[in-house]
């Protein structure tokens, strides 16, 4: 264990830790400003009373993000001080737009949208938790182009006397075919996450009967919204394939632990052997898939991880570029399996909800709760594989990972800051998880206290003061 390895590990705890937040923000924006919409087109105060109820949570959730993306981002300058001065001049681009366009919008309406309740006219209430999803659906996109010149290097120069790469071309950074590959799976997966965390906390009043005609539109919205991001994740995921094959093909040969170069390439379910996949028995092999995912045909060329490291070794000098198989490998599948997983349950339970249906085995709803964790497994595998498999480039062909720690910062400064930031992580979960599940569990404000909040302005409440929503 050295410098390298403790700052790897916590720039890894916290953007896992961070990403929890992410897909459940832009999901639920979305969900709430479809609630509120259905309860302007329609005058159903169920759909008000859901659109309240969460609007709390939502909000909950975006707290953390903001307070934990701040905190992640501070490790460029701690620990990977030489990446910044190498990347900084591109890098920085992508995160600046983020900053002053896509989260000022979303920052700003937010509050407009909380404090605006019987400030604004309708329609201009609406527009405000409208724009607060445009403004989290493009933070998300500037974000991953941020992301994907690190996985796929263009519109920059090298200026070999500064020793960094320089943006030349900003518009090439953004339409990046990693940023344009990422971007829907991505929004996909925030859906399938929101909407299997809908379901959840609405399964948890249909257990108690509580609510009910406010929680049963919402799950159906619910499952709706994990179906489609299920389905959306599973084409846009083939699409991603392709570009990460062209891209980054040892990526793709490091997903099944394909050492050798090979047409009509199965893809593995489970495979029984050692840990770096040299030696193994698959127990379940589904034929010519990764070569369809990989190239659009069953009996497509695959490159094997030995040609590959043979490649890069006469392109960027003796070393060894193969990523950590045993984790590119179970992550790609706990990926996939742990998505899937939530679609079943989505299914499951439009399948014995339907008709007005209530399932009455005692383990039914727990159950569902439980899986809800199921997509979060999913996109921390996701992140996982996408920065695991990259390795051992920072840049991919550009800047190794061992370059681009902080020289100076030694092993003690690290360690402390791991340990810091850890404690801190594990107690902004504990509060957290207790708020958003005692917002959760108390249910919906009754239609009275829903009415009196979101009773539009008058003549006679000019000189009010605004009052707080929630």
């Amino acid at each position: 264990m050295d410098v390298l390895d403790l700052a790897r590990i916590q720039f890894g705890v916290t953007t896992v830790y961070h990403f929890l937040f992410v897909p459940v923000t832009i999901g639920l924006s979305l969900l709430v400003a479809i609630l509120q919409s259905l309860w302007r087109a329609t005058g159903k105060t169920t759909y008000l009373r859901a659109t309240k109820f969460w609007g709390k949570l939502f909000l909950i959730n975006i707290a953390m993000g903001v307070v934990t993306g701040i905190v992640q981002e501070f490790q460029f300058g701690m620990n990977w001080s030489a990446y910044s001065r190498f990347v900084g001049d591109i890098f920085g681009a992508p995160l600046a737009f983020e900053a002053l366009v896509a989260f000022f919008l979303e920052s700003t309406f937010i509050g407009v949208w909380i404090f605006g309740w019987d400030r604004l006219k309708p329609g201009l209430h609406l527009a405000c938790i409208w724009l607060v999803a445009v403004g989290t659906i493009a933070s998300a996109y500037f974000i991953l182009a941020a992301n994907a010149f690190m996985q796929n290097p263009v519109g920059y120069q090298l200026n070999e006397t500064a020793g960094r790469a320089e943006l030349t071309d900003f518009g090439a950074v953004l339409a990046n075919p990693v940023a344009l590959a990422s971007f829907p799976h991505t929004i996909f997966a925030s859906w399938l996450t929101a909407g299997a965390v809908v379901v959840a906390v609405s399964g948890y009043h249909f257990m108690h009967r509580r609510d009910l005609d406010v929680h049963r539109p919402a799950m159906r919205l619910g499952i709706l919204t994990t179906l489609v991001g299920g389905i959306g994740l599973v084409l846009s995921g083939d699409a991603l394939g392709k570009v990460m094959t062209a891209t980054q093909p040892m990526k793709m040969a490091a997903a099944e632990a394909l050492y050798q170069t090979s047409y009509n390439a199965p893809f593995s379910v489970l495979t029984v052997g050692t840990l770096d996949g040299r030696h193994g028995t698959p127990i379940i092999e589904i034929p010519g898939l990764l070569s369809y995912l990989a190239t659009g045909s069953p009996q497509g060329r695959v490159e094997g991880i030995n040609d590959l490291n043979a490649q890069y070794n006469t392109m960027f000098g003796p070393g060894d570029y193969v990523p950590y198989i045993p984790v590119t490998y179970w992550s790609f599948r706990l990926m996939i399996g742990f998505g899937l997983l939530a679609m079943a349950m989505a299914l499951i339970v439009w399948w014995s909800t339907r008709r007005g249906r209530l399932p009455a085995h005692r383990l039914f709803w727990p159950v569902v709760m439980w899986t809800a964790a199921a997509p979060f497994l999913a996109n921390s595998a996701g992140w996982i594989f996408t920065e695991m498999g990259r390795q051992p480039w920072v840049v991919f062909s550009l800047y190794q990972t061992s370059e681009a720690v902080s020289p100076r910062v030694g092993m003690a400064t690290v360690a402390i800051s791991l340990i810091g930031f850890t404690l801190v992580y594990l107690i902004l979960a504990v509060v957290a998880l207790k708020l958003f599940l005692k917002f959760a569990k108390a249910g919906p404000p009754t239609e009275e206290d829903a009415l009196a909040s979101a009773r539009g302005p008058s003549d006679d409440d000019s000189d009010k003061p605004m009052a707080f929503a929630y």
